[in-house]
């Protein structure tokens, strides 16, 4: 039988391509987005029991690109109710199962880590977390990510680790978003990824978060703008957004060249 692999991806390439030139499509991305944002879609998932507070398509993207990526650690700002730490620690497990590596499970230790960091984390949220099955794979720090020493913790975490992929996911205005970047993006590997989340907030009425602090000009996107503007060892990859349509990290993928 011919393998017609390579045609498949080749498709694949050249459909997503021709999203850019679809109206039809962008427009109802578009309409979709701002629906769900209005009526808080993305909190209605879990990841293996626990809220991941994610949209689907994103989730399967952050798969796609742990699995190409391979990482040995995954820092993540923003813990909130569990789900997103739950879903990186069991993708560093089946990377480990897919390397054969896991061997006897009553001796077995993986090299593999998720670091979480969190202003606050919530007492019942942390039990949730610690009940998983993945916990092994799993470190919580409380504080501040922008905190001086909560920075130092988690750069003396990732020194001996060789391909590090960051996501970025708590407070979403521009200063803090930025710290963050300046902070957490220079540990990632090179042809790994750093991605901010909620970059989405740059391209909605202000009104769309009344509620909170950041709205356009003072949002993750804004942050990453300025970032990109000294940082030439990162770039957009347009197209992972692309081909989603549908995500809340617009701008935010952010791949490490050299």
């Amino acid at each position: 039988m011919i393998d017609d692999r390579d045609i498949f991806l080749a498709e694949r390439q050249r459909r997503v391509k021709s999203y850019q030139h679809d109206s039809v499509l962008l427009d109802a991305s578009k309409q979709f987005m701002s629906e769900t944002l209005r009526t808080k879609y993305s909190y209605q998932f879990d990841w293996l029991g626990l809220p991941i507070i994610q949209y689907p398509q994103d989730i399967v993207i952050m798969q796609e690109l742990i699995w190409s990526v391979r990482p040995d650690l995954i820092i993540e700002t923003g813990i909130a109710r569990g789900g997103s730490l739950i879903f990186s620690a069991s993708m560093l497990a089946l990377l480990d199962l897919s390397e054969n590596i896991v061997g006897n499970h009553a001796t077995f230790h993986s090299k593999r880590k998720v670091v979480g960091v969190d202003i606050d984390i919530r007492p019942h949220n942390r039990r949730a977390i610690e009940k998983s099955s993945f916990i092994s794979y799993i470190e919580m720090i409380e504080g501040s990510s922008i905190e001086f020493d909560i920075i130092e913790q988690v750069r003396l975490l990732a020194k001996d680790y060789h391909r590090p992929m960051v996501f970025l996911d708590s407070n979403h205005t521009h200063s803090h978003v930025l710290a963050e970047l300046e902070a957490y993006a220079p540990l990632v590997g090179v042809g790994s990824y750093c991605v901010v989340f909620d970059t989405l907030i740059e391209d909605y009425p202000s009104a769309t978060f009344a509620d909170r602090p950041w709205h356009a000009g003072n949002s993750p996107k804004s942050a990453v703008n300025e970032f990109l503007c000294t940082n030439s060892n990162f770039q957009i990859d347009s197209f992972i957004q692309d081909k989603l349509l549908v995500t809340a990290a617009k701008d935010g993928f952010l791949k490490r060249l050299k």
